[in-house]
């Protein structure tokens, strides 16, 4: 009886330590069934949030991907990482896909998830304007952004819209870094300046500027930042891109739905060096005119919208036609 009750719990000790051990390993198994996927943006910001959310809330781990996010720093550095297979999806302006087509690209870049549909710049003023209208523009010198750029050609579109000849019209500087554009106004250099989020913001709440206006509202919707991926790597990975797609519109559900309160508490670990107050008013700015998408899909009229605004800034190499550098098919698929 000794012998069996000795053997019993020897028996039992042993499911014991080789319980835990089989459930590490099936942990284990677990992250190894993860599909890697590198993903390349172009800056960080706050105009991307839904990207963060879905990394943040595990939507990507859910689809049984590990997206290994970097930050590139420039639209050229971008596509170069993505066209020289340093990174598999690139999130950048769709205009970037344009040019790389134009150059005769034997595998062109595809666009299969858009993520912004509004321009993310604001008009700034030095001075507070009550009752502000384009045409007081007339005759100040405005700083804008790099020339060629997509928010210099946004400016340029809506300053046109209203009327506003950018070049006769008023004293446009366009020969300072895009880093040292804030810089440059904060130091006294201009009357207005095109600035992004969240140094529009924080120069609002220092005194140093006024926001007056949006270019993301005045330019209506276009595809100003899309997840893309060179066309081999669409067509050999098509399953993870529809997990990566289903998890970036989860992510644009989610942030339609929550306030900015939320949105800006689920992303702060992306920017720890901004202000959360900062970061909430930022969100709801973004969130309150309709930059973040709502769905993946990049539509046929955003496309041509696009394409009008670099026809008119001079930077169209040719016109594309949606279907060819376009893929809807997975956004519309997860959507449903």
């Amino acid at each position: 009886m000794k012998k069996w009750l000795k053997f019993s719990f020897s028996l039992l000790l042993i499911c014991i330590l080789i319980f835990p051990l089989a459930a590490c390993s099936d942990g284990k198994k677990e992250v190894k069934k993860l599909e890697k996927v590198r993903v390349a943006e172009v800056t960080r910001s706050i105009f991307y949030a839904p990207e963060y959310v879905a990394l943040e809330k595990g939507f990507f781990k859910n689809e049984g991907l590990d997206v290994k996010l970097t930050t590139t720093w420039g639209g050229d550095k971008t596509m170069t990482a993505l066209l020289s297979g340093g990174t598999d999806i690139a999130l950048v302006g769709s205009e970037t896909s344009i040019y790389v087509y134009a150059q005769g690209s034997n595998d062109p870049v595809i666009n299969f998830a858009q993520l912004t549909q509004t321009d993310g710049t604001f008009l700034v003023s030095r001075k507070k304007v009550d009752n502000f209208s384009w045409d007081q523009l007339k005759g100040t010198t405005f700083l804008g952004q790099r020339k060629g750029g997509m928010p210099q050609m946004v400016g340029e579109f809506v300053l046109k819209k209203h009327g506003i000849d950018p070049k006769a019209d008023l004293n446009l500087i366009q020969n300072i870094d895009f880093a040292n554009i804030a810089n440059a106004f904060a130091s006294g250099t201009g009357d207005y300046v095109q600035l992004f989020e969240p140094t529009a913001s924080i120069f609002e709440k220092e005194g140093k500027g006024h926001i007056v206006a949006s270019f993301g509202t005045e330019s209506g919707h276009v595809p100003y930042t899309t997840f893309m991926a060179k066309q081999s790597y669409m067509k050999k990975n098509k399953a993870n891109l529809e997990k990566f797609t289903r998890a970036v519109y989860k992510a644009q559900q989610w942030v339609k739905s929550h306030s900015a309160e939320e949105i800006a508490k689920a992303i702060q670990p992306y920017f720890t060096d901004t202000d959360m107050s900062i970061i909430t008013t930022v969100v709801d700015r973004y969130k309150s005119q309709g930059t973040y998408a709502t769905d993946p899909i990049l539509d046929n009229e955003e496309w041509n919208n696009l394409q009008n605004i670099m026809k008119e800034a001079g930077e169209l190499p040719k016109e594309i036609s949606h279907k060819t550098l376009v893929n809807t098919a997975i956004a519309e698929k997860v959507k449903k």
